[in-house]
C-alpha cells in the first residue's frame, strides 16, 4: 500500500488516484488555488495535466540524467 497522504492537500486524502488526477493542481499539497490560475494560463488544469506537462517531463528527465554525469 503506497500512502501519498503528505503529498496531497487534506481534501483529497482520501479520494482514488482518478479523482485526484483529475483535481485542480492545488489537490497536492504545497500548491494554492492562486497557482491554479497561474497553471491554467498555461493549459494546465488538472493534475494529470502538470504531470505529464512537457516542461516538467523535461525537467524530470534532466535531473534523472545529472546523477549520471561525471
Amino acid at each position: 500500500m503506497v500512502n501519498i497522504d503528505k503529498a496531497l492537500d487534506k481534501a483529497y486524502e482520501t479520494k482514488s488516484i482518478g479523482d485526484i488526477l483529475a483535481a485542480p493542481p492545488s489537490a497536492l499539497a504545497g500548491l494554492t488555488e492562486r497557482h491554479d490560475e497561474v497553471l491554467a494560463g498555461l493549459g494546465i488544469k488538472t493534475v494529470e495535466q502538470l504531470g505529464n506537462w512537457k516542461y516538467a517531463e523535461v525537467a524530470r528527465s534532466l535531473v534523472a540524467l545529472s546523477r549520471h554525469e561525471s
